[in-house]
């Protein structure tokens, strides 16, 4: 699975900013897709993601000004990013993964792209 992330840059807080990733390659074993991000001196943390059958999961810091979508014919999903806040800024990861039942077998990850956000 190759993951390809395009759509980060600057931004003024309170701006608005929409990254995409598009899956290629053994896309069936994928059953969920997601962002996570790492800001300077921090860990990798989750963003949002979305399973196969559409169900979503936003971080509580995103909720209500991110929003996880996706284009299931072009295998491809957006993170639509609207009251970016100076704390969003960091390197925004597209994930892949591979899940049986509850065990996460495998993820993938896309090169990373970055979002700052200027006060």
């Amino acid at each position: 699975v190759q993951l390809q992330a395009s759509g980060g840059g600057l931004v003024q807080t309170g701006g608005s900013l929409r990254l995409s990733c598009a899956a290629s390659g053994s896309i069936r074993s994928i059953e969920i897709m997601g962002w996570y991000r790492q800001a300077p001196g921090k860990q990798r943390e989750l963003v949002a993601v979305m399973t196969r059958g559409g169900s979503t999961n936003h971080a509580d810091s995103v909720k209500g000004r991110f929003t996880i979508s996706r284009d299931a014919a072009k295998n491809t999903v957006f993170l639509q990013m609207n009251s970016l806040k100076p704390e969003d800024t960091a390197v925004y990861y597209c994930n892949a993964a591979q899940v049986h039942g509850s065990v996460r077998l495998y993820d993938y990850w896309g090169q990373g792209t970055l979002v700052t956000v200027s006060s």
